[in-house]
């Protein structure tokens, strides 16, 4: 099935990049591409795309994050992908609670970049590595006064070991075609096992298993 994708970015030229990787790919089509967030608040609900390329910043007025912010509630059906420059803890978080699905950098390869949006529309929740570990740190710290304890993560009782295994591997930021090549399985098995992981800790993103992963 061919995904429907909307561009969200204020520079010409990586708007315009972006666009070409998209309109080149097979099973993926260029729904819009708007270079501010009025423009984007008001034509994104018209053409109604599978999933939307977010840049955060958007120039004046606002931001990527305030689009979503907005959006998401209104239509929870459209998949947001961030797609910045920027790594910054506060912005990871902030776009992640604004209801953002997945959380990429702008430098990721186009063959990569397509392959989130693909996981990102089959139900995952894709972010590059650079962002998985930082969000892995924020959950692996402890606050100052915390007694001691190791930080090694330890087996969760209610998944398999399989499972265990795949957890680990997406906490570390892996795509699904990843996890299949490292552990030598199909990505349709993987998403079923996502599923179940999913399914027993009662999570609903890969966001919320890495903080269940790590016992936040």
């Amino acid at each position: 099935m061919t995904i429907s994708v909307c561009i969200v970015d204020d520079n010409k030229d990586i708007r315009s990049a972006l666009e070409q990787i998209i309109m080149m790919a097979d099973g993926y089509s260029l729904a819009g591409s708007f270079a501010d967030a009025e423009t984007a608040l008001q034509k994104i609900p018209l053409v109604q795309p599978n999933v939307v390329l977010m840049d955060i910043n958007l120039g004046d007025g606002e931001s990527g994050i305030d689009c979503v912010r907005q959006l998401k509630p209104l239509h929870p059906e459209i998949l947001f992908m961030m797609c910045t420059i920027y790594e910054e803890d506060e912005k990871i978080f902030e776009a992640l609670k604004a209801g953002a699905n997945g959380y990429i950098l702008k430098k990721t390869a186009p063959g990569k970049l397509l392959d989130s949006l693909r996981e990102l529309y089959e139900g995952g929740a894709p972010m590059s590595s650079q962002i998985a570990r930082k969000v892995v740190n924020a959950f692996q710290s402890r606050p100052a006064d915390a007694p001691e304890t190791s930080t090694a993560v330890k087996p969760m009782n209610i998944l398999s070991n399989r499972e265990n295994e795949i957890l680990e591997l997406l906490a570390r930021g892996m795509l699904y075609k990843e996890i299949a090549g490292h552990l030598y399985i199909s990505q349709e098995t993987v998403r079923k096992h996502v599923y179940h992981i999913y399914e027993k800790l009662h999570v609903n993103n890969r966001v919320e298993a890495i903080n269940k992963f790590y016992g936040r």
